[in-house]
């Protein structure tokens, strides 16, 4: 079973307990909309480039994996576990300087990814740049110090310290290959877990487990647009911008997106944006939908409040 197959039933659920959102899933229907990267479908659908990068991945096929990662950065380039995909399986073809623009975009996109922080140590030791290597060694031993030795990271931490150390003193190492967490069918687990804390108010919890179902769903729409509502409801307004524009990057007709994108305008006060967005959905709902009908009840009481 994948996240798709899990979609629709699980935004049911949601639906009894927490109606606005369910409408954030849409299994992959919906609209596009005004601010978006793009309005056309993507070429390929990074959603599944990815699940065949994973399987090529973990079948030791990395210059296939790398083909099928570079796809999906291609449409969202922002997807820190597609760049470090990308960059790990370049890395495993022995590829360094290939390696190092993916693997400085993870790091970039989440910093506290210690696998991406440690490759990219490595590959700036193998390539000469040592002040940058030292300063990847510096990164991670602060987050060494903010863990502390008990945490549950302190010893993956202390284990990247020591690659990058041997990489900076011209040590050979063998890279050995990213072992990807869990599996597809626990990760529509870890997916089913964040959608009730998000349900119960626990957004912090919520994207920690949609973060980690992405390792191994991907850039699915679905997944974003919830991981954009949960930092919406933190008010992180640019991180949630950026989650919906990467649901609606690889699903221009994704309505939950639309919808909850246009809400987010909505709460910065840009009615325009909003109504934009409403107009799309309008467009794409030819006899009505739940999400144009949300949407618009939100830019009717922004309205009230205005006046």
């Amino acid at each position: 079973m994948t996240l798709r197959t899990v979609s629709h039933a699980i935004l049911l659920g949601a639906a009894l307990t927490a109606a606005p959102l369910a409408a954030a899933g849409g299994g992959g229907g919906g609209g596009g909309g005004m601010s978006t990267p793009s309005q056309e479908t993507p070429r390929y659908d990074p959603a599944v480039e990815y699940q065949n990068g994973v399987s090529a991945f973990r079948g030791g096929d990395f210059e296939a994996a790398a083909s099928a990662f570079k796809r999906v950065v291609d449409v969202v380039p922002k997807n820190p576990q597609a760049q470090y995909l990308l960059g790990s399986s370049l890395l495993q073809q022995g590829d360094f300087k290939k390696a190092k623009k993916p693997l400085e975009a993870a790091v970039k996109y989440d910093k506290t990814m210690i696998d991406a922080q440690r490759d990219l140590g490595i590959v700036y030791a193998k390539l000469g740049e040592a002040p940058k290597a030292a300063a990847q060694r510096d990164a991670l031993s602060a987050m060494q110090t903010t863990c502390g030795s008990t945490c549950a990271s302190a010893g993956q931490l202390q284990a990247a310290l020591a690659a990058v150390d041997a990489a900076l003193g011209g040590s050979p190492q063998a890279m050995r290959p990213f072992v990807l967490p869990g599996t597809p069918e626990e990760a529509d687990v870890v997916y089913v877990e964040a959608v009730g804390m998000i349900n119960e108010g626990r957004y912090e919890q919520a994207i920690e487990r949609l973060r980690l179902a992405m390792w191994n769903d991907g850039p699915h729409p679905d997944l974003m647009t919830y991981l954009g509502f949960a930092n919406r409801k933190l008010k992180r307004y640019d991180e949630a911008r950026g989650w919906y524009e990467q649901a609606l990057a690889v699903a221009p007709r994704h309505r939950g997106a639309l919808e909850y994108y246009g809400e987010l305008k909505l709460e910065l006060g840009d009615v325009a944006g909003a109504r934009a967005h409403l107009a799309r959905l309008d467009t794409l709902c030819a006899f009505g939908c739940q999400q144009a009908d949300e949407l618009r009840l939100w830019i009717a009481q922004a309205g009230r409040s205005a006046s």
